[in-house]
């Protein structure tokens, strides 16, 4: 028997398990290392690697081998995995030394070191469970973190020194703050210097950081889990950092701002790179690893707020900087002082810098992300076929993954050889097309059911959306659509739009959120007006409903409480009632200060309140389902649970769906399967579907 869509969907992590990923080229463009999973359906993630001259992948580290099938994780990892959205387990994470010959990798809290040339694989002492093992350059040595203290470990002697031990409850050496791994993607709270002498490590004090409790009411007997969250306007944690030696000798490195950013340290010395708390000025620093002292090498600053870009800073074979900055309206690759760039080409990361070539993804049409190079002062594309790119580059040799929507699944090339992807096919084509639609000539995906003849007779409309900022659901990728396909096969005319704020269109686009997020919700109307002038009689009117999560959850929730003309159902995953609960990067980086006065206008707590002055009592019929898991530690449940007391207070009608045990990810299989089927039959009746 053929398993359901929602079921595969769920079994294989929303298809991908088996999606070859984290690749590691050596450094003579020989070797490609890489994690993948066994099958489609495996979620044990194996380290392979490819011999690039023969096309022969090699299977390096089975966890199942080593004995590691049941995972016993440290709550740090646990929470490193739900900071990433890791929804597999095994080896999940790897780090080489310079030469890519060996690799350290942590399996349920074990330290593992494989020797890549022979494939084998061993367990190595440690002084409790392991968090982030990282190789020193030379490979001589490997740093860990476990119970907040940061070790490095000889590997020929089996030597282990505790650099630097937590001196209080509540600090931690060598891990990054919710923050930093939450909003700017920064996993990692420790550098290793080149020669493998010493270390830059971060020292990470929560106490200033707001106390709160994630219950789980299904289990009473189980005490609430404690957890510093630094909700809009309180105190981040403190977090400074230190050059340490080997030998435990330490020398500060102080800066000015409140968000650490990044670092890198490679042979032309040691950077960071900082934040303002109110994010409209970044600085990167050049620091002395024997004084502590910084020199500013450059300033960036933007009356909204300055983005943070993956993969930089970087140098070029001589020391010239490589950096992405805005100019003339565009997100631009900037080398030395110069932009490269044109501004109509929207720079997304660095993704490597190989000798004096820079490898980078860019966008000219925002649901397109292709590859280019820079070197020698000029631009070239690597990529030119439609679909999404990502690459890795390294002694002359550049890898290429690639999603499209003319085929099916992720495709992964280094020259003429091909990483197999081992995913399992979803058993449905997603039938998409991508257009510009509304006033604003929003990027848009429209998906109608494979049976439905255009003109045949108008659908109900199924507005499916994330929406919010510095993220699109617009991709040229069919993996993106999967899932609104089948919603379009359960009778629905699916629209996916991008509004204002999303990225691929330049920063002016991407400000226009600045202070209000309500705006996203005009951009919906108007993305369905678009369309709908695009499908004369194809779409119902009287019959639109809205999906999403996290910030989804939230547009879906504000579009029946302010917009009940246009929509007559809502499901609302996980979504933030409330923006003053939610964290302090993310959304003081778009409404500011708490005291600036912008949060009321898009918080969904007012809107609870019915107006019957105005007459206003078609609200009320606006059937809404909000769905939440209690183990949420991102958009914590009392977003939720401080709507529906609103609402009932109002005497409001609603639905609420308590997810016992479940995080923001929601990974548990048929948790994810039953989610699907039980908002398929909630807006099935709500909108009076039949058949």
């Amino acid at each position: 028997m053929t398993e359901s869509f929602p079921r595969l969907h769920a079994r294989t992590r929303r298809f991908t398990l088996g999606v070859p990923r984290n690749f590691t080229i050596s450094p003579d463009g020989g070797r490609v290392t890489f994690l993948r999973t066994r099958s489609g359906t495996d979620p044990v993630t194996c380290l392979w690697e490819l011999d690039v001259a023969s096309g022969a992948e090699r299977l390096v580290v089975d966890p199942l081998a080593l004995g590691a099938a049941d995972e016993d994780l440290p709550p740090e990892e646990r929470a490193r995995r739900e900071r990433s959205r890791e929804s597999a387990g095994g080896v999940v994470a790897y780090a080489t030394d310079r030469e890519v010959r060996q690799a350290a990798f942590a399996l349920s809290g074990d330290l593992y070191l494989a020797d890549l040339a022979s494939g084998e694989a061993r367990r190595l002492p440690a002084a409790g469970p392991v968090i982030d093992p990282r190789l020193d350059p030379t490979g001589t040595r490997v740093a860990y973190v476990t119970g907040g203290a940061l070790h490095v470990l000889e590997i020929a002697t089996g030597a282990d020194t505790a650099l630097a031990e937590p001196d209080g409850d509540l600090v931690t050496y060598g891990l990054a703050e919710f923050i930093a791994a939450e909003e700017m993607e920064r996993m990692r709270g420790y550098w290793w210097s080149p020669s493998g002498d010493r270390l830059l490590v971060s020292r990470v004090d929560e106490s200033p950081v707001t106390l709160w409790h994630i219950a789980d009411p299904a289990n009473p007997d189980r005490r609430p889990v404690p957890q510093r969250y630094p909700a809009a306007g309180t105190a981040n944690a403190e977090v400074t950092l230190h050059v340490i030696g080997l030998d435990g000798a330490r020398t500060a490195v102080p800066f000015e701002h409140e968000y650490l950013v990044t670092a890198a340290w490679d042979a032309h010395g040691l950077a960071i790179v900082t934040l303002s708390r109110d994010q409209r000025t970044m600085r990167l620093l050049a620091a002395d690893p024997d004084t502590g002292e910084t020199t500013l090498l450059r300033e960036d600053t933007d009356p909204a707020w300055v983005d943070i870009v993956t993969g930089v800073p970087a140098r070029l074979s001589d020391g010239t900087l490589v950096w992405v900055a805005d100019a003339d309206g565009g997100h631009r690759l900037v080398v030395g002082d110069e932009p490269v760039t044109p501004p109509s080409l929207q720079v997304r990361a660095v993704l490597d810098v190989d000798g004096d070539t820079v490898l980078f993804q860019a966008s000219g049409e925002p649901a397109e992300i292709h590859l280019w190079t820079y070197s020698a002062g000029t631009i070239s594309a690597v990529t030119t076929e439609p679909g999404v790119h990502s690459g890795r580059r390294a002694g002359g040799v550049t890898l290429v993954v690639r999603q499209s929507l003319d085929t099916e699944g992720t495709t992964v090339s280094v020259g003429a050889v091909s990483i197999k992807s081992l995913a399992e096919r979803p058993g449905l084509e997603p039938r998409v097309s991508l257009v510009r639609a509304g006033s604003r000539e929003l990027s848009t995906a429209v998906l109608l059911p494979s049976w439905h003849v255009p003109g045949s007779g108008p659908l109900p409309v199924l507005m499916d959306p994330y929406g919010g900022p510095h993220a699109q659901r617009v991709l040229s990728a069919r993996r993106m659509f999967l899932e609104s396909q089948w919603w379009a096969e359960q009778g629905f005319a699916v629209i996916v739009a991008d509004g204002r704020g999303t990225p691929g269109r330049g920063p002016a686009f991407e400000r226009e959120m600045l202070h209000d997020f309500t705006i996203s919700l005009q951009d919906q109307v108007d993305a369905l007006q678009g369309v709908v002038a695009l499908h004369p009689g194809d779409l119902d009117l009287s019959r639109v409903a809205i999906r999403g999560w996290s910030f989804g959850g939230y547009l879906a929730a504000l579009a029946v409480l302010r917009r009940p003309d246009v929509f007559h159902a809502a499901v609302a995953g996980a979504p933030v009632t409330d923006w003053r609960l939610y964290d302090t990067c993310y959304t003081e980086r778009y409404l500011g200060h708490p005291d600036e006065g912008h949060y009321e206008r898009s918080s969904l707590l007012g809107d609870a309140e019915k107006d019957t002055e105005k007459g206003d009592t078609e609200k009320l019929e606006r059937p809404l389902l909000l769905i939440h898991g209690l183990a949420d530690d991102n958009v914590v449940a009392a977003h939720t649970l401080r709507l529906s007391s609103a609402l009932l207070a109002a005497g409001r009608p609603h639905t609420v769906l308590p997810l016992s045990g479940v995080t923001h990810m929601t990974p548990q299989e048929v948790v994810a399967e039953n989610l699907l089927l039980l908002q398929l039959d909630f807006l099935k009746k709500s909108l009076n579907i039949t058949g």
